[in-house]
């Protein structure tokens, strides 16, 4: 069961805020009966929906991974002209909206859907998925860094921060690692190495939560698992 409001936005009626007010200027019926009351609950599956007397139908939630390329921006349209993530999808989804972001010049696993529960649980702090990205970054890495990441720094009065950071390769040029954030603030990793001296010279996500990049190519995408989708909203 599910409220009447959220069954409303979900079928694509209108915004959640924008179907209370349908539902309380009476133009919504539930199985032939008016209702105006914001409580009501509908099961999607049994009930009959009617705005204006028209019938409403539960839309399909659909559920995508992507590996976004570098220089795809993380949009539906870019007044720039820019290639966006709508262009890598079939013409029927292009209503779907990407979960979180990655800046223009990052790459790697990005989800789409059509459902705001999934992705407000994948990127509201309160519920910590982790999100693991892999970074190379110009000379050797020193202890004290990897530290003052895990630590935090400080950024225009924000605090950005690691969860975990591996090592994965390290020369006097270059140096690889593999970071696990939890919250994921606006441009975190690149704004943390720029307080730290850090030239970021790519940057990818490999994982969210326990679903992997995997050999997924770039510009690909592919439908998402029952048994994934059921992994990423459960506890973490």
């Amino acid at each position: 069961m599910v409220r009447l409001q959220k069954f409303l936005a979900d079928a694509g009626v209108a915004s959640r805020r924008a179907s209370e007010a349908i539902i309380t200027e009476g133009r919504v019926s539930v199985n032939g009966q008016v209702a105006s009351a914001l409580g009501t609950k509908v099961d999607p599956g049994r009930d009959r929906v009617d705005v204006d007397g028209r019938p409403v139908k539960a839309r399909r939630k659909i559920y995508i991974a992507l590996n976004k390329p570098r220089g795809v921006v993380s949009t539906r349209k870019d007044t720039e002209g820019r290639q966006t993530l709508h262009d890598l999808l079939p013409r029927e989804w292009q209503h779907l909206y990407s979960v979180g972001r990655l800046d223009r010049d990052s790459e790697g696993l990005i989800f789409l859907t059509n459902d705001g529960d999934f992705s407000l649980h994948l990127t509201h702090p309160r519920y910590g998925v982790i999100k693991k990205y892999h970074v190379a970054v110009d000379g050797k890495i020193q202890s004290p860094v990897i530290e003052q990441m895990t630590r935090g720094v400080r950024e225009r009065g924000e605090l950005l921060k690691a969860q975990k950071v591996r090592v994965l390769s390290a020369s006097n040029t270059q140096s690889l690692l593999e970071l696990d954030l939890r919250e994921g603030k606006y441009r975190e990793i690149r704004r943390m190495c720029d307080v730290l001296g850090l030239k970021v010279r790519s940057l990818r996500r490999i994982q969210i939560g326990k679903v992997k990049l995997g050999e997924l190519k770039p510009g690909k995408w592919r439908a998402l698992t029952e048994a994934e989708i059921t992994t990423l909203l459960g506890p973490v």
